[in-house]
């Protein structure tokens, strides 16, 4: 077994949660650099349904709100290093790639994954985030009562 890197596991839910969030082109840009370390498919990339749960208003009673296509895949590194991936939608080379980049990062050369793969996708995800938020605030409508008097 490789020596455990010292990493959170904050560090790692949120690497996890960029790569899940990643787009398929943004993650082949790096697939010649992920898929350069001889590794072995644990679970081959499979799609399958999940269950999405719902409240109303965030704080109503639960309510089963649909299912949605979930991608998921495990790899494991020459050196034992086993990276996870669990994606929404159907794109099972993606799930590949994510998986693989989730090892690399729990490797001697995690800075350097972080610093070229995870903060530009970050970056990336919060400025789509922003253009959209920007987007929904344009059709935002104000509503206002007038009082017509006494009866």
């Amino acid at each position: 077994m490789p020596p455990e890197l010292p990493h959170t596991i904050a560090d790692r839910q949120r690497w996890i949660g960029v790569l899940a969030k990643a787009e398929g082109a943004e993650l082949r840009r790096h697939e010649s650099a992920l898929r350069d370390a001889e590794y072995q498919l644990i679970r081959a990339p499979e799609i399958g349904m999940t269950l999405v749960r719902s409240r109303m208003g965030g704080s109503g009673a639960p309510f089963n709100l649909g299912e949605m296509s979930v991608t998921r895949c495990v790899v494991r590194l020459a050196d034992g290093r086993t990276g996870y991936s669990y994606l929404a939608g159907r794109d099972k080379a993606r799930a590949e790639l994510a998986a693989l980049a989730d090892a690399h990062l729990q490797g001697p050369q995690k800075q350097h994954w972080l610093s070229e793969l995870i903060e530009p996708l970050a970056l990336a995800q919060a400025a789509r985030r922003a253009r959209q938020d920007a987007e929904t605030a344009a059709t935002k409508v104000e509503f206002f009562t007038l009082v017509r008097g006494e009866n």
